[in-house]
């Protein structure tokens, strides 16, 4: 019997609806869980990205620092890279904010907005970038995977094309959500 794959899946600035797909892949999961150990994911409780991963899922755009610097360390530490749904592929709905520029966007949430001490708060955020970038801006991606999110199916099909070793073509019957 072959050792499982090394999976993990990752969230940086996006919905969650992509990490909603994964779950939505319903008792396909107990076939996957058969053939992968998920070594990282905001679905287990490991607290550091670990080395050695075969495939890792990146849901979302690098928007922030920690974005910046969490992305860097996963491609260090993994073997193909997935991007996982528009976010991570083009940043689509997080890039909204770039032609507003992040002075303005953190005035408006946290000053405009707010009832009670309206103030842009300084150490718990993250340092937002000057622009959202497609996590490909930053690091090497092996698979684009688009979709908002993508399906159930699709997610499934390109998990079991990397298990078995090809990388997935998504150019055939394969629908995106």
């Amino acid at each position: 019997m072959k050792p499982k794959a090394r999976v993990a899946t990752v969230w940086l600035d996006g919905c969650s609806g992509c990490h909603m797909s994964f779950l939505d892949m319903d008792e396909r999961l107990i076939d996957l869980a058969e053939q992968i150990e998920l070594v990282y994911s905001p679905l287990v409780d490991t607290k550091e990205f670990p080395p050695g991963v075969d495939v890792t899922l990146v849901e979302g755009a690098v928007s922030s620092t920690e974005d910046e610097r969490r992305i860097r360390l996963i491609r260090e530490r993994t073997r193909i890279l997935v991007s996982l749904g528009d976010c991570a592929v083009t940043a689509n709905v997080p890039s909204l904010r770039n032609p507003i520029g992040v002075d303005a966007v953190l005035h408006r949430a946290y000053v405009e907005n707010a009832t009670l001490q309206p103030q842009i708060p300084q150490d718990s955020l993250p340092a937002l970038l000057p622009r959202v970038r497609p996590v490909h801006a930053v690091v090497t991606v092996d698979v684009f995977m688009p979709g908002c999110p993508p399906s159930a199916d699709t997610i499934n099909f390109a998990l079991t094309e990397l298990l078995d070793g090809r990388l997935p073509d998504f150019s055939g019957s394969v629908r995106f959500g």
